[in-house]
């Protein structure tokens, strides 16, 4: 009986050690907190952007606009999380958008500094002249 009791409590130790070492491995392993997913608990602030091109605007120049914006979460350390992606609607109603990009910020305050960045700047410079419309919709989580 002592014997059982003795394997039961070193079994224990083990297994508490193990999940010691888990625990500190995964924190250690974590993402910068400027690209890691939002908090589902705590709302945050998402910019959605939708983009219709002019008509005669290249694919290499869509091309050039999609890298241009991807770079920016490296370049502008408000934005919190970023995702894109092309219509793939079936309900023929995207009345000529074909980009959406979601930008997510943590409060106001990071979005009204993302807004006057110089790399947001010079990200409308060179979309302007292959833009033929723009969507914008800011909302909060919930």
């Amino acid at each position: 009986m002592i014997r059982n009791l003795l394997c039961l409590a070193v079994g224990a130790v083990v297994l508490g050690g193990c999940i010691s070492v888990h625990e500190t491995k995964h924190v250690t392993e974590a993402k910068p907190a400027a690209m890691s997913k939002p908090d589902a608990t705590a709302p945050v602030l998402r910019h959605v952007v939708l983009f219709k091109f002019k008509d005669g605007t290249t694919d290499e120049q869509v091309r050039q606009i999609e890298n241009a914006f991807c770079a920016l979460p490296g370049k502008i350390d408000a934005i919190r999380d970023f995702e894109w992606g092309t219509d793939v609607s079936v309900e023929n109603r995207q009345e000529g958008f074909t980009h959406c990009f979601v930008v997510t910020f943590r409060d106001e305050t990071a979005r009204a500094e993302y807004i006057p960045h110089p790399a947001h700047q010079a990200f409308g410079k060179l979309l302007g002249p292959y833009l033929d419309k723009v969507l914008v919709i800011d909302y909060w989580t919930r």
